[in-house]
């Protein structure tokens, strides 16, 4: 087949990083086991995973016809893939500020780091933990701290009623209990 007709894999457009956005003027502030498993993501790009790509590629390479070599074209792609996301983790780590929890000296009041219980308006109880916006995750309980509930509960006390702010409305949300632990974040 003609080269004419190939859509050359250089020519494709750099991926897109899903992640969340900073938002503008304010700090990348994470916990350290989110910064260090952010490292630790790096690492093993740069000194496993990248080489042996690297290495397939070369050796699909060296196979001759490049327009139909399956490996060529896949591993120039995973290239590209991990190439971005190693950018993407360089910059969030240069800018990261570690916040640790554990030296919140106002612990009766919620930080960043802070493992928050509340209430619902129907008594309903939900326990999360405010980390970085790297390191949300709702199915594990843990919300970003710009997030709405985490500007809600910010510098609130036990036994405060806030105002969360939801598509629906505002709901008046209750604080149970805040801690700052070792094992909050798992």
């Amino acid at each position: 087949m003609s080269k004419a007709f190939i859509k050359e894999t250089e020519d494709e457009p750099e991926p897109v990083v899903e992640a969340p956005a900073l938002p503008a003027g304010v700090k990348n502030y994470m916990t350290p086991e989110g910064h260090r498993h952010m490292q630790e993501e790096l690492r093993r790009l740069m000194r496993e995973e990248r080489p042996k790509v690297v290495e397939v590629v070369a050796w699909a390479a060296g196979n001759g016809d490049r327009s139909e070599n399956g490996d060529y074209i896949y591993g120039k792609k995973r290239l590209r893939e991990i190439d971005s996301r190693i950018r993407f983790l360089t910059k969030r780590l240069e800018s990261a500020e570690i916040v640790d929890p554990h030296r919140q000296k106002n612990r009766d009041q919620v930080f960043f780091g802070a493992t928050v219980t509340y209430a619902d308006r129907d008594g309903t109880e939900k326990t999360i933990t405010i980390v970085g916006i790297d390191e949300a995750d709702l199915d594990q309980g843990q919300v970003s701290w710009v997030s709405p509930i985490a500007r809600a509960l910010m510098k609130a006390h036990e036994g405060d009623v806030v105002e969360l702010r939801t598509p629906s409305g505002i709901e008046p949300i209750e604080i149970i209990e805040i801690r700052y632990r070792d094992d909050a974040l798992g």
